[in-house]
C-alpha cells in the first residue's frame, strides 16, 4: 500500500474516531448522572449503541473501506471501548457494589449481543 493510500486511511478513521469518543465523552457527562449505575450505564447505553451499529454494517452485502475505516472501525471503536467498560467494573467493586459490577457485566454481555444481532437483522430486513 502507498505512503499516500495509508495517509488517507488514517484520515478515515481520524475522522471517525473523533466524533466517536466524543459522543462516548458527552453521555458520560450528561447520561451519567441520570442512568442507573453512573458511568456504568452511560458506557453501556453507548456500546449497545455501537454494537448495533457494527451489526448493522456488517449485514451490507458489500461495505465501502471508505466507510468501514470510517463508521466501523473510528467512529464505533472509539464510541465502544473495552477499557472504560473494564474501568466502569472495577471502580464498582472497589466501592462496594460488586452486584452491580456483576449486573453491568452481564447486561453488557447479553444486551450487547442482542443489539449487534439486532442491528444486523435490521439490515438483512430492508436489504429484502
Amino acid at each position: 500500500m502507498s505512503l499516500r493510500l495509508e495517509a488517507r486511511d488514517l484520515l478515515l478513521v481520524a475522522l471517525g474516531a473523533v466524533p466517536g469518543a466524543l459522543l462516548r465523552w458527552q453521555a458520560g457527562v450528561h447520561l451519567a448522572p441520570v442512568l442507573p449505575f453512573g458511568s456504568a450505564g452511560a458506557d453501556l447505553l453507548v456500546n449497545l449503541i455501537g454494537a448495533a451499529l457494527l451489526g448493522w454494517l456488517a449485514a451490507a452485502p458489500t461495505v465501502a473501506p471508505r466507510l468501514s475505516l470510517a463508521l466501523g472501525i473510528g467512529f464505533c471503536g472509539s464510541l465502544t471501548t473495552f477499557s472504560s467498560w473494564m474501568l466502569d467494573m472495577a471502580l464498582l467493586q472497589r466501592h462496594g457494589h460488586s452486584l452491580e459490577a456483576l449486573a453491568v457485566l452481564l447486561l453488557s454481555l447479553g444486551l450487547g449481543l442482542l443489539a449487534a444481532a439486532g442491528g444486523y437483522g435490521l439490515r438483512l430486513r430492508r436489504q429484502r
